[in-house]
């Protein structure tokens, strides 16, 4: 009886919640011009707030409904809204069913809006998923139903969904897909099309064939049930592929930098971009038109036939000061493998965090496996014991396993994550080191990552919206720059001077005569199975800014680039026409101490030098004050004997000991110096002939440089005579 009454009183609060939102959308007028403008624009600015020369219209394609096919038509009724010609704007059962299988799901995904319903949301009211707007959303659908013809609204709806690729209208999708006009669609391209709306991004005929091909295909089905369509059409087109010819003309403006602010416009209003052009919106970004000018002549040096894209970010900030990119698809909605480029992000600079390494930490490269996992160098070679400097700087892959496993999978993507990275929950091996993701990265969240460790190791996610006005020039919005720490500082700083050495000799060496202070990092994914490449990148940034650059294709078509090569050649090129006199300043928790070079190439252990070891054995090396060497090195201070093997062989005495290259050996024959070895390293044989029936050698070593450090050993050698033959004992 108690849960009765409470679920009575909670249902009643409901209904008069419902009835009296309701209500008041009645007042709520309907803004017929943006139902049917044909010819939208909206202003964009950069950061001078001069107007951004690029093209921002907003679908200036109309189709008239009564020059579309039948087919065309009924291909948007049967998936979206079969009662459509039936109902007033809203389908109540439809409701019903939706609420009941989201109550059984938990899912709450089950969409039952109509066509009408549809065109509000996409017209009259904000994107926001909540109770309140779906009840608007009715009453203006009632409000519509009662003031245009199922045609009227038919057509109109047509003429404002969303496409994806910019494509706002069926008029305008046609153009971009098919190169023609909407009264021209096929059967199979208007059920495409038709499918597509759902998810633009999931049923992309571009990015995503095999998912478009399947949700065509049901929309023809549909078809077929309804008996839109006679059975032999609905075979005959089913039994076509997809067949694209897309449009040339707006393959540059998908991926401008106005696009991409838009993009982020709509997400911060919540609002679609024809919303925002109808309000009179004013959008101000951060572009800089000295940097956007010298990433276009970049590229343009280089003319890259595939796929591209280029984007610099003022590292203090966030602020993106230019973009560019050329593809059929947005490129920042894609996802791309990052290949080395996810290395610092995810492995090294984790690592230098947790004090788990020193940058020149020796790990040994050698084969591997992990499990099932096998992971290998590019032309399977091996290069014995190498520092983290040296295996970061030339992208060796086996150290960067090594080192992930001492960092743990789970604690270095959280490292990544709070840099604005974002992972599958199938991403959980060790083949994210190597930038084995399952779908991948884009530029902008790579670059944004980088640039956290020019900032201090700050992470400041990017963006591109200044701030928004209305069309009063009253501000709407105003971007506000938020800081996360990810690293400390002095972590930052090492992991820098790492990459420095990327740029300066290691595979982004193209860079190393550049007038700039530049940190660089390459990354080349190749295709599985094949010497062929996929994606190209190069992530560089000084003290004040990150420049990312990226080459490939979204259809995975291959491309003859590499990291090392064109892409970064393009931040070369753009460093060298915008110039950058900033400079990485090292922090007062960053030391520079003098190590045993000695032990480091014998023993791969990190010893710091004694104040009695010469200079050319020790190298000099940077690390952080919360994480430097325990151990003093003893050598110069005390020296012990080598380990000796000896025998005789043919009256002779036979020494074989391992030899070291500061440290000198001499041999004394009954108090006479009979042999000597200085400056030679690895393993020594020596022969000393035995003269008398005793003889005692004398093995003296000491330091070439300090001959007063000693340390001796004696071996005596007896010959003593038997029955059978003489016979030497020592």
């Amino acid at each position: 009886m108690t849960i009765f009454l409470v679920s009575a009183l909670a249902l009643s609060v409901l209904g008069i919640y419902v009835a009296s939102v309701y209500i008041n959308a009645q007042s709520i007028p309907l803004n017929e011009e943006v139902l049917s403008s044909t010819s939208l624009s909206i202003e964009m600015y950069d950061a001078q707030n001069k107007p951004i020369k690029e093209d921002n219209e907003i679908s200036h394609a109309y189709a008239k409904i009564d020059t579309l096919h039948d087919y065309t038509r009924d291909a948007f009724t049967s998936i979206e809204d079969k009662t459509f010609y039936n109902h007033n704007g809203v389908n109540y059962k439809r409701i019903l069913k939706a609420t009941i299988n989201n109550l059984k799901s938990g899912s709450f995904k089950e969409g039952a809006s109509t066509i009408t319903q549809q065109l509000v949301k996409n017209t009259q009211l904000s994107s926001e998923k909540t109770l309140t707007r779906k009840i608007k959303e009715v009453a203006l659908a009632k409000k519509i139903e009662n003031r245009y013809e199922k045609d009227e609204i038919l057509e109109l709806y047509l003429n404002v969904i969303y496409f994806g690729n910019n494509c706002y209208g069926i008029e305008s999708a046609a153009n971009y897909y098919f190169s023609k006009e909407a009264k021209d669609l096929s059967l199979e391209e208007s059920a495409l099309l038709a499918g597509m709306i759902k998810s633009p991004a999931k049923y992309s005929p571009i990015k995503n064939k095999e998912n478009a091909l399947k949700r065509r295909n049901l929309v023809l089905s549909e078809m077929a049930k309804d008996a839109k369509i006679s059975t032999e059409d609905y075979q005959l087109a089913l039994n076509k592929p997809l067949s694209l010819m897309l449009s040339k003309e707006s393959t540059n403006k998908l991926n401008s930098y106005s696009q991409a602010a838009l993009d982020e416009a709509e997400e911060i209003l919540s609002m679609p971009a024809r919303q925002i052009a109808i309000n009179g919106y004013k959008i101000y970004t951060h572009q800089n038109e000295g940097k956007q000018l010298a990433l276009e002549n970049a590229f343009s040096a280089l003319s890259p036939e595939s796929d591209y894209a280029g984007i610099v970010i003022d590292n203090a900030d966030g602020k993106v000061s230019a973009y560019i990119g050329k593809s059929n698809f947005k490129i920042l909605e894609a996802k791309r493998q990052p290949g080395s480029c996810i290395k610092p992000i995810i492995v090294y600079g984790p690592a230098l965090n947790e004090d788990l390494i020193y940058p020149c930490s020796q790990i040994l490269d050698e084969k591997v496996s992990v499990g099932d996992y096998t992971p290998k160098n590019v032309g399977n070679v091996y290069h014995g014991y190498v520092s983290a400097r040296e295996s970061l700087s030339k992208s060796i892959n086996i150290p960067s396993i090594k080192v992930m496993s001492y960092v743990g999978i789970d604690k270095a993507k959280a490292y990544a994550e709070s840099m604005g990275i974002e992972f599958d929950e199938k991403d959980d091996s060790y083949t994210l080191a190597l930038g084995g993701m399952t779908y991948g990265t884009n530029i902008l969240a790579l670059s944004g990552a980088y640039s956290t460790f020019a900032n201090d190791g700050n992470y400041i996610q990017p963006s591109f919206v200044s701030y928004i006005t209305d069309s009063n020039n009253k501000l709407i919005y105003v971007h506000k720059t938020k800081s996360t720490k990810v690293y400390r500082e002095d972590s930052a700083y090492l992991l820098t001077d790492m990459l420095k050495t990327c740029a300066q000799s290691g595979t982004a060496r193209k860079l190393n005569d550049l007038s700039v202070e530049i940190a660089s990092k390459t990354g080349t994914v190749g295709k599985s199975g094949s010497k062929e490449n996929l994606d190209a990148w190069n992530i560089s940034y000084t003290k004040d800014q990150t420049c990312g650059i990226w080459l490939g294709n979204l259809d995975n078509t291959p491309i003859s680039y590499a990291g090392g090569n064109q892409p970064t050649m393009v931040v070369k090129e753009y460093f060298t026409q915008v110039g950058d006199e900033s400079h990485f300043t090292k922090p007062s928790t960053i030391v520079e101490k003098s190590i045993d070079s000695t032990e480091l190439a014998e023993n791969h252990r990190i010893m710091l030098a004694s104040a009695y070891m010469p200079e050319r054995y020790t190298q000099n090396e940077i690390f952080s004050v919360f994480n430097l060497p325990n151990d003093v090195s003893n050598k110069f201070t005390q020296i012990e004997s080598p380990n000796i093997n000896s025998y005789v062989s043919n009256g002779n005495a036979v020494l074989e000991f391992t030899a070291k290259d500061y440290i000198t050996y001499q041999i004394k024959n009954n108090n006479k110096v009979v042999k000597e070895v200085s400056g030679l390293s690895g393993q020594q044989k020596i022969v000393i002939p035995l003269a008398s029936s005793q003889d005692t050698l004398t093995i003296n070593s000491f330091y070439t440089l300090s001959p007063d450090i000693l340390a001796t050993k004696d071996i005596t050698f007896v010959k003593k005579k038997t029955q059978a033959k003489e016979k030497w004992y020592i």
